[in-house]
């Protein structure tokens, strides 16, 4: 049975909408139709309604690092140790319980589907769970609870630091990362089966180098091959494409798949360029490509402190730049070269990574001020392109979402515009205005995850202070 929304503002591939029918059923738009009365029967939409967003970066456990790690100052290092800590109080069952939580505020922004680097993969001192995959598939079964969809990045994680004599072993909580070498990594990701092979449907999998510090240069093209070779998604498809229905799993003929993601944690401090220009005469960007690594299926995670050779090789490849900007600044890594890396033809989507704070919304206003605190300039970004950045489900392995068109998953955020943030401010720039408290209604493959601002779980703060309170009594 269909199921039918309306919206007094919408923002269509096309531009923003006025009085939009949204159509649903068996979780897609089949009818989005714009300057339409309301309908009885119809449900209606508060405010500007915007395609659902995607969080292409997210590590759920450093949610518990909010507020704990600013006295003294400290470093990205020093953060670095706190989150260590953290990371050596968890396991599956505490997992899933803050991962539920962190998924949960994240539904509560806007967030229909999340790109999770996983990492935290073993046992304390590296020991190996009955199932080795344990803790992502709490991380799956979190998602799944808190009614979003899951690209898991699982992540390669070898080595402790590099320096100029090349990498040093894990150590101390870094022992839980590391599967050894990359085919044993591989190996055990091949466990793990997603949407397109049978598995859960808010499921899919891909999979991330951690970073030119964490995996030595022989083991880089291992990992890029390994998440090569798994089953591709869908493309979507454009205005120009003869297909028009509702987009299958299987592809007509003539429909090109997209790639599996892989994803990278790319120049996020100074630092790793030195290390890796003494170790290999290189920069990290420029490892990336002698080794193979570079391509459209590629997101460079921060991707801050770029030459611009880097910034052309990433733009030639088309590959993806992800831009965490609360996290870069709460941590003091640096402005990237957004619009620098979009005008040599990479592709920007955004990220909360380490939740200092989540808020897609946010993130996306942030990327633009960002550029005019760097520039002098305002206007760098557009507030349609801050959008496509928001809701970049490509970039995560989900090339049907993020779109309030037809055949496209049917996610959509509401978001009230008469609040004391957004009374007044134009349907166009909402973005601009609104913040994640501004969120109505959340709407993931068709199904009311939220509605007048509450989560289908309940009261998400006591469940995020109840997962986070414990372990900083372990620590």
């Amino acid at each position: 049975m269909s199921t039918s929304f309306h919206a007094a503002y919408a923002h269509l591939p096309t531009g923003l909408a006025r009085d939009v029918r949204l159509t649903v059923d068996q979780g897609r738009f089949t009818r989005v139709e714009s300057g339409q009365e309301a309908e009885a029967g119809d449900h209606r939409l508060p405010g500007v309604v915007l395609p659902g967003l995607a969080n292409a970066h997210s590590h759920a456990f450093h949610r518990a690092l909010r507020g704990r790690t600013h006295l003294g100052g400290g470093t990205f290092w020093t953060w670095r140790e706190a989150m260590y800590a953290i990371a050596a109080q968890l396991d599956p069952l505490n997992y899933l319980t803050l991962a539920r939580a962190a998924y949960a505020e994240m539904a509560l922004a806007g967030v229909t589907a999340v790109g999770e680097f996983h990492y935290l993969h073993h046992g304390p001192g590296g020991a190996r769970y009955m199932d080795p995959n344990m803790m992502g598939q709490a991380l799956i079964q979190a998602a799944a609870d808190a009614g979003i969809r899951l690209t898991l990045l699982d992540t390669c994680y070898l080595a402790g630091s590099l320096g100029p004599d090349g990498h040093a072993e894990l150590d101390g909580p870094q022992l839980r990362f590391g599967d050894g070498d990359a085919e044993t990594w591989a190996m055990r990701v091949d466990d793990l089966g997603d949407h397109l092979d049978g598995g859960p449907e808010h499921l899919r999998v891909g999979g991330a180098i951690h970073s030119v510090r964490a995996v030595p240069r022989d083991q880089l093209s291992t990992v890029a091959d390994a998440v090569r070779a798994r089953p591709r998604p869908l493309t979507r498809f454009g205005a120009g494409d003869a297909y028009t229905g509702p987009i299958p799993l299987v592809a007509p003929p003539g429909v090109n798949r997209s790639e599996t993601p892989l994803h990278i944690h790319l120049s996020e401090q100074p630092a790793e360029n030195e290390a890796c220009l003494a170790a290999h005469g290189r920069t990290p960007t420029g490892l990336l490509e002698d080794e193979g690594v570079l391509g459209p299926d590629l997101s460079a995670v921060h991707a801050t402190h770029l030459t611009p050779e880097d910034i052309a090789l990433l733009g030639g490849h088309r590959s993806w730049a992800c831009f965490c900007p609360t996290t870069e600044r709460d941590l003091a890594d640096g402005i990237g070269p957004a619009v620098a890396l979009r005008e040599a033809g990479a592709r920007l989507s955004l990220g909360s990574d380490q939740h200092a704070v989540v808020d897609l919304i946010e993130e996306a206003r942030a990327l633009e001020m960002h550029e005019r605190l760097a520039t002098l300039r305002r206007g760098r970004i557009a507030p349609a392109d801050l959008l496509i950045a928001a809701a970049a489900h490509e970039s995560i392995g989900w090339p049907d979402a993020g779109r309030l068109e037809v055949g496209a998953r049917a996610d959509l955020v509401a978001v009230r515009d008469d609040t004391v943030r957004t009374a007044g401010a134009d349907p166009e720039q909402i973005l601009l205005a609104a913040t994640a408290s501004d969120v109505d209604t959340v709407i993931v493959d068709g199904k009311v995850v939220v509605l007048d601002s509450q989560h289908r779980l309940g009261d998400v703060g006591r469940l995020l202070h109840d997962a986070i309170t414990p372990l900083w009594k372990g620590v």
